[in-house]
């Protein structure tokens, strides 16, 4: 996943892993984590695949940019084209099995995952705020429509979970 991420990323132009790294944070970082142990390997595999070319600076890092290739897009585009699939939700895995925990320890989770969500609401409120400021400055919005869709689905999924776990912790009904 990292790879494709790192691709949709690309499409916008060269960049370091730095850069990478700094937009996903400022993007997918909600929906998808990445650390730059799993960056640098992902980066690696992708040039050695023909999806990116690495090419060297002068300056005084050293660092490298990246850039993606036509193989690159067109395995990027393929990836995009595929039907859409469920991701994973381990979190609510355990929490069907979470009758065989101790009450203690279900609360403590339970309301540690919710000031989670809390933080992920707030988060996502300041870059929607953000980024309807910046929208009005745009006369090309509608090129931003499916990635602030993604956004507004984000926020209001928050809310959602936000409120099932409140429901759990007061133990009302559902």
């Amino acid at each position: 996943m990292v790879e494709y991420v790192s691709l949709g990323i690309l499409m916008q132009g060269k960049m370091s892993g730095y850069d990478i790294k700094k937009i996903s944070e400022q993007s997918v970082s909600l929906f998808f984590k990445m650390s730059y142990g799993s960056l640098y390997p992902a980066l690696k595999r992708l040039v050695e695949a023909g999806h990116l070319i690495e090419e060297e600076t002068n300056d005084s890092k050293n660092k490298k940019l990246y850039a993606i290739t036509d193989q690159g897009r067109n395995s990027f585009l393929g990836w995009l084209r595929e039907p859409l699939q469920s991701n994973r939700r381990e979190h609510l895995l355990k929490i069907f099995f979470y009758d065989y925990l101790e009450e203690e320890t279900r609360m403590r989770n339970l309301k540690a995952f919710q000031l989670q969500l809390q933080s992920g609401i707030a988060q996502m409120e300041a870059v929607q705020a953000m980024v309807s400021k910046e929208l009005e400055q745009l006369p090309n919005k509608e090129e931003f429509y499916y990635r602030v869709s993604v956004m507004h689905y984000g926020l209001q999924f928050f809310k959602m979970e936000h409120e099932f776990f409140s429901k759990i912790i007061e133990k009302g009904d559902l």
